[in-house]
């Protein structure tokens, strides 16, 4: 498993970098940066691929409400790869394409040890978890900066009764919208993001401990409700620093189980050529409720747009 992943993460990053060159060279526009946001669709033609790495560690949850207490070291790593295409000629339709693979490691085991890809089940998990099609709409033409994201995630690995956790055993079909403004000149602008994501499935009360892992289907009957807000400025047309909020919730639809979190973070984006972006950025969860960890997500995204 080890191998397979790292040699699909060599190939895209290759993939990415021959084809931002080719697009590079034929397209003299705008920084795709301050051009192509999320509520941006593609036009006919136009693809868009991201290769997206998050690692979250966290030493600290709460309890059964809002205090803190002190658990051993745990560490997630999730690379998401979404693909997106332009279909309709007025640039207002794409259709994609978005897959997870996932590692993580409990015990105590250094952030960096997921990258071993390991899969003992006692205290790592490793593999490819989630795929999605997923549709883009921007549904008013006289509304270019509004558009929304629908996918339906399926999840693609085996039941391990009494393993470690990878991942929700949950169908899950999540809709996002976005919007932004730019203002200031065009140095700044303000983007905000309201998903809603519904996860599908049995009870984890109702899961048979023998043959069935109870802990991925915690979040099962519910609504996953993020609210997030992005304040970016651009010192350049091929830079930008943002700060950003988010609130979320998860909301017991059935499974009688809720939670809540608030995090705050930062971070930058930068084009190394016309289509080529690099992005990094940190967040913290600052509060929660009902055993949410209060740990650090530290993120490498690499964009390609042709």
């Amino acid at each position: 498993m080890k191998r397979i992943i790292l040699t699909l993460l060599a190939i895209t990053t290759i993939s990415f970098s021959g084809f931002s060159q080719e697009a590079g060279d034929e397209d003299q526009g705008k920084s795709n940066i301050q051009t192509y946001t999320p509520s941006k669709l593609l036009k006919k033609g136009q693809w868009d691929i991201k290769f997206f790495n998050s690692l979250y560690t966290q030493t600290e949850q709460t309890d059964a409400g809002s205090k803190s207490q002190k658990i051993a070291r745990q560490n997630f790593f999730t690379n998401t790869t979404e693909i997106y295409t332009g279909v309709s000629d007025n640039a207002r339709i794409n259709i994609g394409l978005v897959f997870q693979v996932r590692s993580n490691t409990y015990g105590g085991q250094g952030a960096f040890s997921v990258f071993d890809f390991d899969n003992n089940k006692t205290d790592s998990r490793s593999g490819f978890t989630t795929i999605a099609p997923s549709i883009r709409v921007q549904p008013f033409a006289n509304v270019p900066n509004f558009s929304f994201t629908s996918s339906v995630y399926f999840a693609i690995f085996g039941d391990e009764p009494n393993a470690a956790y990878l991942d929700k055993k949950s169908t899950f079909w999540e809709t996002k919208f976005f919007f932004d403004k730019t203002f200031g000149g065009g140095d700044w602008q303000i983007f905000t993001e309201a998903d809603f994501g519904f996860n599908f499935g049995e009870k984890s009360s109702e899961a048979d401990a023998a043959t069935e892992n109870v802990s991925e289907r915690f979040a099962n009957n519910s609504l996953f409700l993020p609210l997030s807000a992005f304040l970016s400025y651009f010192p350049s047309d091929k830079s930008t620093l943002f700060i950003n909020a988010q609130q979320a919730f998860l909301i017991d639809l059935g499974n009688d189980f809720s939670q809540r979190y608030t995090q705050l973070g930062f971070g930058g984006k930068y084009q190394l050529t016309r289509s080529l972006n690099l992005e990094a950025s940190f967040g913290k969860i600052v509060t929660g409720n009902n055993f949410q960890g209060l740990g650090q997500t530290f993120s490498l995204g690499v964009r390609a747009l042709f």
